[in-house]
C-alpha cells in the first residue's frame, strides 16, 4: 500500500502519523514545504521557535512524512534539509475491523533514489 523513503515497503505506524497530523505546529510545517527547507528556515517561514520547530520535525520524520537530507555546500560543509515524501494518507478500517493507514509516495526519477541512497550511506560514515 505505501512506498516509503530509500524504497523499504515499511509502513509507518498509525499513532506516530495522527500524532503528527494532529499538531497544528506539524501541519504549518507541511503547508510550507512547497520545495526542500533547513529547519531555520522553516522556523521563521511557520513562525515556531527553532527548537520546537525541530521536535515537529522530528515527529514528521518518526511519521514517515518527511525525509531529511544532508546537503554538501559549496565551502565543504553540510546542512540539513527537509522535504516531504508523501503525496496522500489515508486512514482506513481494514476487513479485521482495525485501523490501517496508507501513505501514497511520489515517484523518484533514477537520480533522485541515487541522491537518496548517497545521503544514506553519508550518514552511516
Amino acid at each position: 500500500m505505501m512506498r516509503a523513503p530509500l524504497g523499504t515497503d515499511e509502513t509507518p505506524e498509525l499513532q506516530a502519523v495522527l500524532d503528527a497530523l494532529d499538531d497544528e505546529g506539524c501541519r504549518r510545517i507541511i503547508e510550507a514545504l512547497d520545495e526542500p527547507m533547513a529547519a531555520k528556515e522553516l522556523s521563521e517561514e511557520c513562525d515556531i521557535p527553532l527548537s520546537t520547530t525541530y521536535r515537529k520535525l522530528e515527529l514528521l520524520t518518526d511519521a514517515a512524512l518527511l525525509e531529511e537530507r544532508a546537503v554538501l555546500q559549496p565551502d565543504g560543509h553540510h546542512t540539513t534539509e527537509y522535504d516531504l515524501v508523501f503525496e496522500e494518507v489515508v486512514i482506513q478500517l481494514d476487513e479485521d475491523r482495525t485501523l490501517d493507514v496508507g501513505v501514497t509516495r511520489p515517484s523518484q526519477s533514477t537520480d533522485e533514489r541515487l541522491e537518496t541512497l548517497w545521503a544514506e550511506v553519508s550518514k552511516e560514515t
